[in-house]
């Protein structure tokens, strides 16, 4: 399977690189984004550009792809409702649709959030924003689109997320997060459970295009179980 990565320098989407990296069934593994991850691998290919609105100059480098693992994503805080749908909606349907004309057959995984709104009519500007997304993803031709809506995503082997408030908040709760995702699993994941889930739709499918929490785990659980299976015959 041939693979292209947004965001893989973030939180989510270094977990994504490391989950694909170490899976023997993904072949190729391009990533896109203003920063190359520096990173070196036989099957690893990284394109820096600048542009995340316009593809036209590498449209040639995205032709051939199994899947995309869209993990690009910006805090809301601070932002006006119109910058943060520039950086949210408009930026990720510009790759999205480009994607979808090259590659109708691609399955496209998003990385959403919970309590993400599908009205798109709820009080909070974020939960709109990414409920229009999510809603726009839905309606483009792919062979299929999956929204995935973790809640609180603890990060795995050192990853470190590049957004100041969520880094002070995981060395706060610490040695905490385990014990909580065992009982909260339907707000608490980790970046190895959401990587999983999203390479195994990305490979097999799910009934639901909406993923929460127990999903995401449900769903990477399987994926434990088909590995496992595997190595043993």
């Amino acid at each position: 399977m041939k693979v292209i990565i947004f965001g893989a320098t973030g939180m989510v989407g270094q977990g994504v690189m490391r989950e694909c990296l170490s899976n023997p069934e993904i072949d190729f593994i391009l990533t896109v984004g203003r920063t190359a991850t520096g990173l070196q691998n036989a099957k690893l290919r990284e394109i820096v550009h600048a542009d995340l609105w316009n593809y036209a100059s590498i449209e040639s480098e995205l032709i051939g792809f199994d899947a995309c693992f869209f993990c690009l994503g910006v805090s809301a805080a601070g932002m006006r409702e119109a910058e943060y749908a520039h950086l949210t909606y408009d930026l990720t349907l510009a790759a999205a649709g480009t994607l979808c004309r090259l590659n109708p057959q691609m399955v496209f995984t998003y990385v959403s959030g919970l309590g993400t709104d599908s009205s798109e009519q709820g009080f909070s500007m974020w939960a709109r924003v990414k409920g229009r997304t999510e809603n726009a993803l839905l309606r483009l031709p792919f062979k299929a689109a999956y929204m995935f809506r973790p809640g609180f995503i603890q990060p795995m082997h050192g990853i470190r997320s590049r957004t100041k408030s969520y880094r002070v908040l995981h060395v706060l709760l610490g040695q905490v997060l385990p014990l909580a995702q065992l009982a909260f699993p339907s707000a608490i994941t980790n970046t190895d459970i959401l990587a999983r889930a999203m390479i195994e739709v990305a490979r097999h499918g799910t009934i639901k295009t909406h993923l929460g929490n127990a999903d995401i785990l449900a769903v990477s659980r399987s994926a434990e179980l088909r590995a496992t299976a595997g190595n043993s015959g």
